[in-house]
């Protein structure tokens, strides 16, 4: 039996304890502020990520690759060599957000990351939807806003948190530098003269974005006229017909896609469109994501400065093979081999 000095004595060792482990839990956890405005406490050190889309996926590839613990779909082959070789085979988790759902709580929790990130949208609805899976699971669930204005203050924001603020410097500050050498040249060129541009998506090419779509952003971004205008979307794309193209008459054409580019210009349909005739159908990067969206996330700003090349070369005033190599070093951290720099620059007539 325990007399009652004995129990104090265990009372006050018990005491000390629970607030030995309140202190070490407190110390292992800290408050950030998200994009929302949300104050979030995650862990001190966080080693495991897990990207809600497409988007946050990429945004997390290109700031901390290391901790990464899947993608929301597996890379395709020919995306592997673009890719550091620690990530290529992670397993396919699912998404979130996005189109549709493809992970549900169980698997998500199951996969024991440390915080959720989602890069897009901070609206009330993806608050909710934050705020309901934070609860359901009990992970960290943190928004960063994913405008693409906003892309240096979001690589910085998700740096800091998850420890790697010297990084998100870096990648903030090519990312402004980009911007700033995009607004200088597009400045110079008189609206009248600006290339009119279809994007041609899907398997045939009459899939597209109309004008202030998230899709086609970064063509308005380089102060180029997208030509869809007065069509219905779904889910952000539209589909389109040949008569609608060519009454529309852009001089200019691009696509993420070699196939679709080929039937472009071989194709009967396509030869009155004046960008065909004049042979101005382009071929921008895909690998190992896409360069006008693709998703839409920091992927496209190496999009920035292959259409400034491409649509005024004469304002251009940077080395296209050097800011290829500098994008793909520095975000990627992949060097592209000449042959694929080559293959590049011919996608777009250079």
């Amino acid at each position: 039996m325990i007399g009652l000095a004995g129990r104090s004595i265990v009372l006050v060792v018990l005491l000390l304890f629970a607030q030995l482990l309140a202190s070490s839990s407190s110390a292992e956890a800290r408050t950030v502020v998200d994009s929302a405005g949300r104050r979030v406490e995650v862990p001190d050190t966080i080693n495991r990520v897990f990207a809600s889309g497409p988007p946050a996926g990429v945004l997390l590839y290109v700031v901390a690759p290391e901790k990464m613990i899947g993608w929301g779909r597996t890379p395709r082959d020919i995306d592997k060599p673009f890719l550091l070789p620690a990530t290529r085979e992670l397993p396919e988790l699912g998404r979130l957000t996005g189109r549709g759902d493809t992970i549900n709580t169980e698997r998500l929790m199951a996969s024991r990351p440390d915080v959720i990130i989602d890069f897009g949208a901070t609206s009330d609805t993806y608050r909710s939807i934050a705020e309901r899976i934070q609860a359901q699971t009990g992970i960290p669930y943190l928004l960063i806003d994913g405008r693409f204005e906003n892309t240096p203050a979001a690589l910085r924001l998700l740096a800091d948190i998850l420890g790697v603020s010297e990084r998100g410097e870096a990648l903030a500050r090519a990312s402004e530098a980009i911007f700033a050498e995009v607004d200088r040249a597009v400045a110079a060129v008189p609206p009248a003269v600006r290339p009119r541009i279809y994007l041609a998506r899907g398997l045939d090419g009459f899939e597209t974005g109309s004008r202030g779509s998230i899709n086609t952003e970064i063509i308005e971004r380089v102060g180029a006229v997208n030509v869809v205008e007065g069509v219905r979307e779904a889910g952000g794309l539209a589909r389109v017909s040949p008569e609608q193209v060519i009454a529309w008459a852009p001089d200019t054409i691009i696509t993420i896609d070699p196939a679709v580019r080929r039937m472009i210009l071989e194709r009967p349909e396509w030869q009155v469109v004046p960008a065909v005739r004049s042979r101005r159908v382009f071929l921008l990067p895909n690998q190992p994501f896409g360069t006008i969206d693709l998703p839409p996330s920091v992927n496209r700003l190496i999009g920035l400065p292959l259409l400034v090349h491409t649509l005024y070369p004469d304002r251009a005033r940077t080395n296209l093979e050097a800011d290829l190599r500098g994008f793909y070093r520095l975000f990627y951290q992949v060097d592209l081999p000449d042959a694929e720099i080559e293959n590049f620059l011919e996608g777009l007539g250079h």
